[in-house]
């Protein structure tokens, strides 16, 4: 019987694993769609299309996928998506950015809504959060990449803005109109990122104890488990140790 519970622990444990990757495929997919219905099918034509698929390859999306994901956006009968930013308050007051694509405002902002509210947060109005964040570009790179004087000056050679070096691989921010640009320069620089997007940075952070991190994570959990979000941003500060424990 322990060997057979066991089994099940690791088939329950894969099949979370296997739906929570093909929940990424397709805010990835979507997003992919979007771009290319918004400007040209050709990723070398279209900026944001370009960083698209570059994100979606680097989280192993299969290039039928990718290729699907454009040809949807082509035809007639596509849905009509509608970008939405959503900003709240989580638990002890941490700052929530959600970034949605819905083809149903009323019903994403009553779940949004809804999620917050049993989780201990506050749904604001747009901007009640929004001045705690800079809009930036962010490439990341493994290790591997180089060591921090050569990833720091590649990145200066780039135009990028800053860029921060750590056990765990390297992280650049540029400016948001200028992440094409300065992740192509890295390419050529450095090879291939491991991640090439936009995002929201955090000029003010809040720290939290264990006990506040879990309430937030389950938020989060919460708000990305919704098919309409695409990404969710915080600006929680925790320490090594409350990382380690959670």
């Amino acid at each position: 019987m322990a060997g057979h519970s066991k089994w099940a622990n690791i088939q329950h444990r894969k099949g979370r694993q296997d739906a929570a990757r093909s929940k990424l495929f397709s805010k990835l997919s979507k997003e992919i769609t979007v771009a290319a219905k918004m400007g040209d099918p050709d990723p070398e034509k279209n900026p944001r299309l370009r960083l698209a698929v570059k994100e979606a390859k680097s989280q192993s999306v299969p290039k039928d996928v990718i290729d699907r994901a454009i040809k949807k956006s082509q035809a007639g009968d596509s849905e009509d998506y509608e970008e939405i930013r959503y900003e709240g308050y989580g638990p002890n007051g941490v700052a929530v950015i959600v970034e949605a694509m819905t083809d149903n405002r009323n019903r994403t902002a009553s779940t949004v809504r809804s999620t917050f509210t049993k989780n201990g947060g506050n749904l604001g109005e747009t901007g009640s959060v929004g001045f705690m964040f800079e809009r930036k570009g962010e490439v990341t790179y493994a290790v591997e990449a180089g060591d921090a004087d050569t990833v720091m000056m590649a990145a200066i050679e780039a135009g990028a803005e800053d860029a921060e070096s750590s056990e765990d691989g390297h992280v650049i921010w540029c400016a948001d109109t200028d992440l094409n640009d300065v992740a192509n320069a890295l390419e050529a620089e450095l090879g291939e990122s491991e991640s090439t997007k936009l995002v929201w940075r955090p000029t003010t952070t809040t720290e939290l104890d264990l006990d506040a991190m879990q309430k937030l994570m389950k938020l989060v959990d919460a708000l990305e488990d919704d098919d309409d979000v695409q990404r969710v941003t915080t600006n929680f500060e925790a320490s090594d140790e409350v990382m380690a424990q959670l």
